[in-house]
């Protein structure tokens, strides 16, 4: 929920030469950012966090200030980081959403809802942690076209307010961000991609999938998790959906899409679960996604072949998996939420079987 490719880098470099903040870079205007529920983070340019609203329908983008640190050396361990969070923010009960590491100083921010209301965390190299106070900042917004009503619906037997999914995952990369979740379209998984600085959105495309888990094409459910990686120099995201087909879709085909485009599921993962985080990154020579679960653990994926991968075609029954190869990670036990924190080490979040959340350094399997 979080990701972004090394070219940033050097643009970065390239503004800080320049002497121009990114906040001016970027348009971006001095004032209250009215966020009503951050549930999903990703960093951009400098020290530009995007943050999701499903509740709006919207992306903002804020200048955070976050500019000193060195993300090499970072590590962040905070134990029972739930309590801690609740007394900062004199909450009765938070919950986090996400987690997004600012890959240049290696400060982690936690998009939080606590008592009902958004808040924004920053948690530094040390463990310091600090409310981001999301009034008279520099920050632009966009609101997305076609999203769902706010409101609750009844299908069958089954009621929910598919406003909440209209946003499930965002990256940023190569000047746009990418956006998954819901539509108020006939065919409502949808993948937007918006220019920034921001433009009039468009409505995105719809994503149809082959679900081997339910042995059908099926395009109603949202992407859950995406990350953005290069294939054989060409961007591609790679996205989980529940229950648990892993898609492949390039990014030059959302370009000239008119309303639908057809992802490969390159792997089927298991059913009865959720993916809740995935993240990329290279070890020894290869590139692996590694992925977080409700019921199945994180895994480890290996993206050998996902070129050639021509997608599933034949149902997986009995919880079977099926496509890219991957092994499970034991010691990586309750991750919710987690990003790569430098090249050798990733920032989980971990809940217990009690509630208990705790945010730690680990080294990338």
């Amino acid at each position: 929920m979080k990701r972004q490719f090394g070219c940033l880098i050097a643009a970065a470099a390239v503004f800080s030469s320049t002497g121009a903040s990114a906040a001016d870079q970027y348009g971006l205007e001095r004032g209250t950012a009215d966020v009503k529920s951050a549930t999903t983070l990703a960093f951009g340019p400098e020290d530009i966090l995007f943050i999701g609203d499903s509740k709006s329908a919207a992306v903002f983008a804020v200048a955070t200030g976050d500019t000193e640190g060195d993300a090499a050396s970072a590590k962040i361990n905070v134990a029972d980081i739930g309590t801690s969070l609740a007394s900062l923010l004199e909450a009765k009960k938070v919950t986090v959403n996400d987690l997004a590491v600012n890959p240049g100083t290696g400060s982690a921010f936690l998009a939080v809802t606590a008592d009902d209301k958004a808040a924004i965390v920053k948690v530094d190299g040390g463990g310091k942690m600090t409310p981001l106070s999301l009034d008279e900042v520099r920050f632009a917004k966009v609101s997305l076209k076609d999203a769902p009503e706010d409101k609750v619906v009844t299908t069958g037997r089954r009621s929910r307010n598919n406003r909440d999914d209209a946003i499930t995952d965002i990256a940023y990369f190569e000047g746009k961000i990418l956006v998954s979740g819901l539509s108020s379209s006939a065919a409502p998984s949808a993948l937007r991609e918006l220019s920034f600085p921001f433009a009039t959105a468009d409505s995105g495309v719809s994503v149809e999938i082959y679900h081997a888990a339910h042995g059908k094409s099926e395009d109603y459910a949202a992407m859950r998790t995406f990350v953005p990686i290069m294939i054989d120099g060409e961007p591609n995201v790679v996205g989980a959906y529940v229950c648990t087909p892993l898609v492949r879709v390039p990014v030059k085909e959302l370009e000239g899409a008119a309303e639908k485009v057809r992802g490969t599921t390159v792997a089927e993962l298991g059913n009865r679960n959720r993916p809740l985080d995935l993240i990329s990154y290279s070890k020894e020579g290869s590139q692996f996604l590694l992925l977080s679960n409700s019921d199945r653990g994180v895994m480890k994926i290996s993206t050998d072949g996902i070129k050639e991968n021509k997608g599933l075609t034949e149902p997986v029954s009995g919880g079977g998996t099926a496509g890219q190869k991957f092994e499970s990670i034991a010691v990586f036990e309750g991750v919710v939420q987690m990003d790569k924190l430098n090249d050798t080490t990733a920032l989980i979040l971990t809940q217990s079987d009690t509630d208990v959340l705790n945010l730690k350094t680990v080294e990338l399997p």
